[in-house]
């Protein structure tokens, strides 16, 4: 079984808005609903479980039953301290219909522009492994620095990436990976990857997607709002880059 896990409890408080990033409207459709399409419609993916807050949980509902797209949709989760606590917080609502061999497919919902192609290939991509990333090459020089004022060593960027959402883990083991940082070291976790690689899992790099970006500044929103109103986006149209192939 794949599960889709979404994220969708972040406050957005960088973007410096009224509401999270991932529930403002473009183009007649809040950010979440996007990627919700997306993976609901992907013969790949068996189920949808979201994190979100309870007062959001309502419109979701709403937002589902709008797209039609409600049939694989499985369960809510409480968001947590930190967005690594919400993952785990989800593992454990998953754990109670999922089996260790299954694998979750972790993605953030202010990543709107995923595309079937992506999802096509990370789920793909993960069988036979612990654990996947998608990933895209540095193209500048990259250095290390101690103090953030001065350069302290070269970094040879062709063994730099960076990482993106989403990614792919075997449910027991990643289960497992997190709970070996509970109660404090999992505060201090930024990566989804992270526990995985703490823990020895095996994570396989792909070929990431420089479209999939996230949104996280007002440039960001901005950036999104154009690339739809220039594909002449409503409610119930999608993009050419999200048709599967």
């Amino acid at each position: 079984m794949n599960i889709a896990l979404i994220l969708s409890g972040g406050t957005g408080r960088r973007l410096g808005m009224d509401m999270p990033k991932q529930y403002i409207e473009v183009a007649g459709r809040p950010v979440i609903s996007y990627s919700i399409r997306q993976l609901s419609i992907h013969s790949s993916v068996d189920v949808i479980q979201i994190v979100a807050d309870p007062a959001w949980r309502p419109a979701i509902g709403e937002w589902l039953e709008l797209e039609d797209v409600e049939h694989k949709f499985r369960g809510f989760s409480d968001p947590g301290e930190n967005r690594q606590l919400s993952i785990l917080h989800a593992l454990e609502d998953i754990r109670t219909y999922a089996g260790n061999e299954d694998y979750v497919f972790v993605h953030d919902a202010a990543r709107p522009l995923l595309s079937a192609r992506q999802i096509g290939e990370c789920l793909g991509g993960v069988a036979g492994h612990d654990a996947l990333v998608p990933v895209l090459p540095m193209k500048d020089n990259v250095y290390s620095s101690t103090d953030g004022k001065r350069i302290t060593s070269l970094l040879n960027r062709s063994e730099i990436f960076a990482g993106q959402a989403p990614e792919v883990f075997q449910l027991g083991k990643y289960y497992d990976a997190n709970m070996r940082l509970m109660p404090e070291r999992i505060l201090d976790i930024n990566g989804s990857a992270e526990p995985a690689i703490l823990a020895g899992m095996e994570v396989y790099l792909i070929p990431g997607d420089e479209g999939n970006f996230k949104i996280t500044t007002p440039g960001d929103l901005e950036r999104f709002q154009k690339m739809m109103s220039e594909n002449g986006m409503d409610s119930s149209a999608g993009t050419d880059r999200n048709k599967e192939k």
